[in-house]
């Protein structure tokens, strides 16, 4: 019986002398997110506007109570850039996305160039608007410039617009 106890016991002791687990391995850093920076403001575009990009995004229009209104921008996103007929005011109102007050806003086409004061709308995304009669010539040059409109204002990137049927419309419809 002492043998079984020591065989007993030898196994046990055997069981014990088991090599220790590796050690774990260290954990690594919490990576932090990366800091984004803010986009840098574009630089202003040189040359020749008419080489210029298109500003991405379409036309859009739809009549209301007041009016019709063409809206120019991104889908799913505020528009850039609206052409309003006021019925009522008997005024056509060009807006684009900007804050500030006072600004210069220019209006280029294949044929004309028309400059305009534009004011603060007070709403929230801010917009720069400006009031234009609609027997203005610069509407008519919008309507039919070669493919493209520059709405520039002072201290902002130049918007450059597809010259579509809905800027027509439009004014058609505050000529009624």
């Amino acid at each position: 019986m002492q043998t079984r106890h020591v065989t007993l016991i030898a196994l046990l002791a055997l069981a014990a002398c088991v090599a220790p687990p590796p050690p774990a391995a260290p954990k690594p850093a919490p990576i932090s997110p990366p800091v984004v920076a803010a986009p840098a403001p574009a630089p202003r575009l040189n040359g020749d506007w008419n080489d210029w990009p298109f500003t991405p995004g379409e036309w859009t229009y739809r009549r209301d109570a007041r009016g019709s209104i063409g809206l120019f921008g991104t889908m799913g996103q505020n528009a850039r850039v609206t052409l309003r007929c006021d019925m009522q005011a008997g005024r056509l109102y060009l807006s684009r996305q900007g804050s500030g007050a006072g600004h210069r806003m220019t209006v280029r086409t294949s044929s004309m160039m028309k400059e305009f004061t534009a004011t603060p709308t007070g709403g929230a995304p801010a917009y720069l608007a400006t009031e234009i009669m609609p027997s203005d010539a610069i509407l008519d040059a919008m309507a039919f410039s070669r493919g493209r409109v520059l709405v520039d204002v002072e201290g902002q990137q130049p918007t450059i617009l597809p010259s579509w049927a809905e800027i027509t419309r439009i004014v058609e419809d505050c000529r009624r």
